[in-house]
């Protein structure tokens, strides 16, 4: 039985967290359990863009700074990294903005931890995957001992919910996250896809941030939501479906974990995990909002073919529109669009609906809420 072990955090200051890191990894066994001396450890927190700490985009510093103090008490060598998402290369000047910004640069100088600066990337093959038989990734991933996973709880546009699995999607180099959302269109095929980067990089520990998580329109652009806790386990896949549960999701409305319960990685009943510390029934919350213009009309996509449902999803579906009194006609939209039918036209962005596979990458990577993801009219009247 996987055993996920949830603790109490009221708040960032570093003490704390601390504390309620190291009581949630103590039901597991303790951080020795999972961290020799002299191992190197990777940090992979979710640095998706180069936002700071309070806009709860991104894994909250106290965290990595926490985490690597405690891999230094284990006699392990902590690094602190991550790929971002977005159109940009994955070069040491993108990746020292975003340390700097998100402040990770901050909690590597007071915890002793390294900041990974390796931006080389590497085809390795991996037969074991469902669908990802090859797979690109950075190469700190391959010079390190082992890896704590280190997500953000928030909800997602694309796929309704981000969490442990979906944060080793990071391991994928920048700009080549877009080529797999292309590849990967359909949201079950992308769940696997994540599934199979998640297997890959066999993380021994996740200890998620859920002290301020991403409601709504997540996973940038949401609202955040105190939920006031540290969930800890060794098994990502049992981690999400524990911290759904605390936020009011079913299993079948999040896509990894209907596929990761089907390959056997997990249950998706909450009473065959073993939940550690806090009971789910005090730490429930029970208003948390959901990405519900994502989660509607997906019925059909398991009684049709997939050229029908393919085409249905481009009548039926949100989609993103632009607000262009608030876009600064950066053009990150169209650089990071995965099937490039994003044009800027006179300094603002025109979006193509008809070949939009509703990945909305434009909404997540908009740094100034710019992008609004909306449904057809005959949907809206539908569901009114």
């Amino acid at each position: 039985m996987s055993k996920v072990s949830i603790a109490k955090c009221e708040s960032y200051e570093i003490e704390k967290v601390k504390s309620a890191i190291r009581e949630s990894i103590e039901h597991l066994g303790g951080v020795s359990s999972f961290v020799k001396p002299r191992e190197k450890v990777l940090l992979k927190v979710n640095l998706l863009m180069r936002r700071k700490p309070e806009k709860v985009t991104t894994t909250h510093p106290s965290f990595a700074q926490a985490l690597a103090e405690l891999v230094i008490e284990a006699g392990g060598k902590p690094i602190i990294g991550d790929s971002p998402g977005g159109y940009h290369f994955y070069t040491k000047g993108t990746l020292e903005a975003v340390y700097e910004t998100c402040g990770m640069k901050d909690a590597a100088e007071k915890s002793g931890a390294e900041l990974s600066y390796n931006t080389d990337m590497i085809d390795v093959s991996y037969p074991e995957g469902k669908i990802m038989k090859n797979i690109k990734t950075i190469r700190p991933v391959l010079e390190v001992d082992k890896i704590i996973n280190i997500p953000k709880i928030k909800t997602h546009m694309m796929t309704v919910y981000s969490g442990a699995v979906k944060n080793l999607f990071g391991i994928i180099p920048g700009s080549f996250k877009a080529e797999y959302h292309l590849r990967f269109e359909d949201t079950g095929d992308f769940a696997d896809l994540l599934i199979d980067i998640c297997m890959f990089a066999k993380p021994v520990l996740t200890v998620m941030d859920a002290v301020i998580g991403m409601e709504g329109y997540g996973p940038t652009n949401g609202t955040p939501k105190k939920v006031g806790l540290v969930i800890s386990s060794a098994n990502p896949y049992a981690l999400d479906v524990a911290a759904t549960n605390i936020i009011g999701l079913k299993p079948e409305q999040v896509p990894t974990i209907q596929r990761s319960a089907a390959r056997g990685l997990c249950t998706i009943n909450i009473k065959d995990i073993e939940i550690l510390g806090e009971s789910l029934e005090k730490v429930r919350v029970m208003d948390f909002k959901k990405p519900t213009v994502k989660v509607a009309f997906n019925f059909y996509n398991i009684l049709l073919p997939k050229f029908v449902t393919k085409a249905l999803n481009r009548i039926i579906k949100p989609y993103p529109c632009f607000k262009m009194d608030v876009c600064k006609g950066c053009g990150v939209c169209a650089k990071s669009c995965p099937p490039k039918v994003i044009e800027m036209k006179n300094g603002k962005p025109v979006v193509d609906l008809n070949k939009c596979i509703r990945c909305f990458c434009c909404h997540e990577l908009c740094n100034y809420d710019a992008v609004d993801i909306k449904r057809p009219l005959f949907i809206r009247m539908l569901l009114r």
